[in-house]
């Protein structure tokens, strides 16, 4: 069966936005919404207005950092967010103990809300303290082949544990510019130029473009449970997420099966 598919969107387009947002990703088929927490853009006071305006979208963070927020001030951030639809998805973030702060974080989150507890996981050793110990798996910046290979392995521990995976996207021609930049960020920092290296790959051949899409998509969704596909756009305007909400559902619409 083929992966969901949904939308991955930053936490800086901020409430107001994501409450007009939410509805249409709803409308349009997609599985979920997940946003980026960032500094300047809280995650959580984004599901916060999209829960309200949505009746079945899974709602997700993508993710919280828990040496920024720790699990405790998570928890009473998301109070009140409907659980069976909520995702927290926490990552080490800067952490100089990231295996025991992640760990301390799901155990807590997990002792304190009915929602699901996902970890962003990198390395090997964060994938397989999230496949024993979380709800599910956020991974990143993977071609579909190593995305396959990673949720294999996590099944194999746990065969029920659920597998997303963020997979930067542009949909328009005037945003590949923009695609491009970011994955040359990434490959900048230390850690993700060290997982570029160590498996392989480029960062510009785990995303999706207009000339791309149609024939990657289908392998991405192959690969995980749940394909969240990350905007990038030119400008981050509210009308960009729309249009790319709307152009994302027709490309998926053309695609068999």
């Amino acid at each position: 069966m083929l992966a969901d598919v949904s939308i991955g969107v930053a936490g800086t387009l901020g409430p107001e936005a994501i409450a007009t947002l939410a509805p249409a990703v709803e409308r349009a088929g997609f599985h979920g919404l997940w946003v980026n927490d960032l500094p300047g853009g809280d995650s959580l006071a984004a599901l916060h207005a999209a829960a309200p305006v949505t009746e079945r979208l899974a709602l997700g963070t993508g993710v919280v950092p828990v040496d920024r927020r720790d699990a405790a001030s998570i928890l009473a951030a998301s109070s009140g967010l409907p659980a069976p639809r909520l995702r927290i998805g926490i990552g080490s973030g800067a952490s100089r103990s990231p295996l025991g702060d992640v760990g301390a974080a799901i155990d807590e989150l997990r002792a304190g809300t009915g929602a699901a507890v996902y970890v962003g996981a990198l390395g090997p050793r964060m994938r397989l303290l999230a496949a024993e110990r979380a709800d599910g798996i956020l991974l990143n910046w993977l071609t579909s082949a190593v995305a396959a290979r990673q949720a294999d392995e996590a099944h194999a521990l746990a065969p029920q544990k659920h597998v997303a995976l963020y997979v930067r996207t542009a949909v328009h021609e005037d945003a590949v510019p923009r695609l491009a930049q970011e994955a040359d960020r990434y490959s900048g920092y230390p850690s993700y130029k060290a997982n570029f290296d160590r498996l392989g790959i480029r960062a510009l051949d785990t995303t999706l473009d207009p000339a791309t899409f149609a024939g990657r998509i289908a392998a991405y969704r192959d690969a995980v449970d749940e394909v969240v596909l990350r905007v990038i756009t030119v400008g981050d305007t509210l009308d960009e997420h729309l249009d790319f909400v709307d152009r994302a559902a027709e490309l998926l619409r053309d695609q068999p099966g």
